[in-house]
């Protein structure tokens, strides 16, 4: 398949939409090798990766459901059930996070946005293998440095949700690239 031709077929694939069948380290390995050849300024390779499986998995989607019930201002017993079924129901969650320069030769925005290229590169390649990913970033990402270890100027940007799934994927769309660009 073409790069154009994946990059149009790539799809945001929820936790609801996967069918429980486990994701082969290999595929993991491979998926985050993709992730390691996004571009970098500097060669600072900012992004850092925490892959969960199995038990912990399950821990860290308990930990996050109870932090939710005791940091909310308006609780709800369906939010909380919700959250810890995105758990429950991926194969993998990658808890993918972001290592400040500790010299800060570069803006933060420029190593945000270095991590984000690594996950788009991450969500190609999981495409092209028939994974379903999701990537999510709710507000309960800032307490992931108390279940895992994060390093000193290490932040936390999101979750990596993925899965095996069944069935065809709705085609994408988009409005013209023209609405969207000036030529000078």
């Amino acid at each position: 398949m073409k790069i154009s031709e994946l990059i149009k077929k790539r799809r945001s694939v929820f936790p609801a939409q996967y069918n429980g069948k486990p994701i082969e380290k290999e595929a993991i390995k491979q998926i985050l090798e993709a992730a390691n050849w996004a571009p970098t300024h500097k060669k600072t390779e900012p992004w850092r990766f925490k892959v969960l499986q199995g038990e912990v998995l399950l821990q860290f989607g308990e930990f996050l459901a109870e932090k939710y019930k005791v940091t909310t201002e308006k609780y709800s017993a369906f939010k909380e059930k919700k959250i810890l079924k995105k758990f429950e129901q991926s194969a993998c969650v990658i808890v993918i996070s972001m290592q400040r320069d500790k010299k800060e030769r570069i803006p933060e925005w420029e190593e945000i946005a270095s991590t984000a290229m690594a996950v788009q590169n991450m969500w190609l390649v999981a495409t092209h293998l028939g994974i379903g990913a999701y990537w999510s970033s709710p507000a309960l990402k800032e307490f992931a440095p108390e279940f895992l270890d994060f390093t000193e100027g290490e932040k936390c940007l999101g979750f990596f949700y993925m899965g095996n799934f069944d069935g065809d994927l709705l085609e994408g769309k988009r409005t013209p690239i023209d609405e969207k660009v000036e030529w000078l």
